[in-house]
């Protein structure tokens, strides 16, 4: 879990960036908008590109979970 501890920073900007546009992108998509860099996920069908913004939210919470998390501090 050494990969955690290097690189903490940079994995809980990654996540909490994607936490933002992924809620940012679901509240758009319920008023009829959409970011132009996430189009592609509603081509296919709408269901689609609602559970991969819904995917995209949860894995920038785990990120930051992950990130966050004391692995040195567990081991006594």
């Amino acid at each position: 879990m050494n990969f955690f501890n290097k690189n903490k920073n940079t994995l809980t900007s990654i996540g909490f960036g994607l936490i933002v546009v992924g809620f940012l992108s679901l509240l758009l998509s319920l008023v009829g908008l959409k970011f132009a860099f996430l189009a592609w996920m509603d081509h296919p069908s709408r269901l689609l590109g609602f559970t991969l913004r819904l995917v995209m939210v949860l894995s920038g919470f785990v990120l930051v979970y992950l990130a966050q998390t004391d692995y040195e501090g567990e081991d006594g």
